[in-house]
């Protein structure tokens, strides 16, 4: 599965079956998360086999049920810091999606176990993704079309238009899709909308972009 097929087969899903993660999967998500953490600056860090973060009432209320693996995303306190953790954490959704796992965001339905990772000084946990073998394969979201997220002067070139439409496959914060995508030459420029983790959201559907459009050169305006 590519990284198109990804994106393609990859619904929130919330409910998961009594399966532990194999540990070669558990290997290969350790590699990328990693290979993330080098790249970034983050101190991402994966979780396993715990089950109360997802206990109590708040993972009943959003519907959760099964959750005992999670990736926390933290980091340093500092500007950029959401954005990153979007573009970073959906790096890893869609790899855990290539490797037969199933994902959510989570962004407030959990509790905050304070032993099942660690939190530099300075650092803070920004959010986390609930990971393992899902009920269902989930369903796809309703989707904005192209023209409401994306500002063009005229023919916008295929490549664009092909970023975007990755990007409209992400995940949002309550499925808002706030954000807009324009480009002047190689340079593309995203903004988030206003609300609760747009910024978050932003570095996930940059990520998407950067994949659909396929553009050796490009460069974020």
């Amino acid at each position: 599965m590519n990284l198109m097929e990804a994106m393609n087969a990859r619904h929130s899903v919330r409910q998961y079956k009594n399966k532990p993660l194999e540990s070669e999967v558990i290997c290969a998500l350790q590699a990328e998360i990693d290979s993330c953490n080098r790249e970034s600056g983050l101190h991402i860090q994966l979780v396993t086999n715990e089950p109360k973060a997802f206990a109590g009432f708040m993972a009943h209320y959003g519907k959760f049920r099964g959750v005992t693996n999670y990736i926390a995303m933290i980091g340093k306190k500092e500007a950029g810091l959401d954005e990153k953790c979007g573009y970073y954490g959906e790096r890893l959704v869609l790899k855990a999606q290539q490797l037969g796992l199933n994902t959510c965001w989570v962004a407030m339905t959990y509790s905050k176990i304070k032993s099942a990772f660690s939190v530099e000084q300075g650092e803070k946990l920004c959010i986390v993704i609930s990971l393992g073998y899902g009920e269902t394969e989930g369903v796809a979201h309703k989707s904005k079309a192209f023209h409401q997220v994306a500002e063009t002067d005229g023919q916008a070139p295929d490549w664009f238009k092909n970023g975007v439409e990755a990007a409209l496959l992400a995940p949002t914060a309550m499925n808002q899709q706030k954000f807009k995508f324009s480009v002047k030459g190689n340079q593309v420029f995203a903004k988030a909308g206003a609300g609760f983790y747009s910024k978050i959201d932003l570095g996930i559907v940059k990520y998407h972009f950067e994949i659909g459009a396929g553009k050796p050169g490009m460069e974020w305006g």
